[in-house]
């Protein structure tokens, strides 16, 4: 079953506890979405409190895609710059789909949703996002319309010997756009 999704949904205990299940699920999956396995809602809770307080002052927004039953099934966060020459421009971050709906093409309606939102707001030219590299979400971002634009070899430690590339995305929201790396 599709997804339906609301950008900018009103933030109540349900949101927050769906959020919270969603992000620790997909964490102990081997998800990417900062943090490693295994964590629960409650180690999860500080993070989501950083992103509401940035919800709270307008430089980040929310996200989410419900399922047939109503509960929380996927998000993303669009984080807007507030730097004066990066403007055109927003951040997409802690992307997620509920492990159990993977693999179905959640993860493709997310990211349309989430273009779909950021082509509603004024001045904005591109989305860009970052990745932990070697777990192939290079491959899913760029089948998505995303190029890859830059990448730092072993920025990310999941562990100890065990770093991975950060590897940053592109999704230029006008034909006419610049290739990639250059934004004017």
């Amino acid at each position: 079953m599709p997804l339906t999704f609301e950008f900018d949904p009103p933030v109540d205990a349900g949101l927050r506890d769906g959020v919270l299940a969603l992000w620790a699920a997909v964490t102990n999956a081997g998800g990417a979405v900062g943090f490693v396995p295994p964590v629960t809602p409650e180690d999860v809770r500080p993070e989501w409190v950083r992103h509401l307080t940035a919800m709270s002052e307008g430089r980040t927004r929310l996200l989410v895609g419900y399922d047939e039953d109503g509960a929380v099934a996927a998000t993303a966060f669009v984080t807007l710059n507030t730097h004066r020459l990066m403007r055109h421009w927003v951040w997409l971050y802690t992307v997620m789909v509920h492990p159990a709906r993977q693999r179905g093409g959640q993860g493709r309606e997310l990211l349309a949703a989430a273009e779909k939102a950021v082509r509603g707001l004024d001045g904005v030219e591109a989305i860009r996002l970052t990745c932990r590299g070697g777990l192939g979400l290079e491959r899913f971002y760029a089948s998505c319309g995303y190029r890859e634009v830059g990448r730092v070899p072993g920025a990310i430690r999941v562990a100890d010997g065990d770093d991975r590339d950060d590897v940053t995305m592109l999704l230029p929201l006008d034909a006419g756009a610049p290739g990639p790396g250059r934004l004017n």
